[in-house]
């Protein structure tokens, strides 16, 4: 069975600007990824195939429209086949959307890792990331993320903690 998560916020911003934060990602200039966690390193500059990661977590860049879309192919850990993605939907006088997207297919006992682990810190990162995207456009955020005691706790546990 596989899982379908997805974090999104309207951003106050057309999506050519929206998109330029997904352009960022993995870059010395990166304003989407949350600095509090585990950094996204990507081994040359965001583009298909290049290969990368965040904290344990391995994949290679599949698809990019630079400004619009960016798909991670997960390459390890074993036992978690799919991807994330970033995307822009523009809106009309509301905005634009930035939404990522994770669709995985936990095999075996990393069913019971994901449940656990994975997804409450997946979680967590994530909203922290839209938090970074609406402060890189508007200079604040209105309601940010915040973690939890049990994220907290997988942080400290795991060793998950920004380097």
């Amino acid at each position: 069975m596989a899982v379908l998560n997805v974090h999104e916020r309207t951003l106050p911003a057309p999506p050519e600007t929206v998109g330029a934060l997904i352009d960022s990602l993995g870059g010395e200039d990166d304003r989407l990824w949350p600095p509090d966690w585990p950094p996204m390193r990507l081994e040359r500059p965001l583009s298909v195939g290049v290969p990368g990661g965040h904290g344990p977590v391995r994949y290679v860049v599949s698809h990019y429209v630079p400004g619009r879309w960016v798909r991670f192919r997960f390459t390890g850990p074993r036992g978690f086949e799919g991807f994330h993605e970033f995307s822009v939907e523009g809106l009309d006088e509301r905005g634009t959307v930035l939404r990522n997207t994770l669709v995985v297919r936990p095999r075996g006992v990393r069913w019971l890792a994901w449940a656990l682990i994975v997804r409450p810190l997946h979680d967590a990162a994530f909203r922290h990331s839209l938090d970074c995207a609406e402060r890189a456009l508007t200079g604040r955020v209105a309601s940010p993320a915040g973690c939890g005691w049990y994220v907290r706790l997988l942080r400290t546990a795991t060793g998950l903690l920004a380097v």
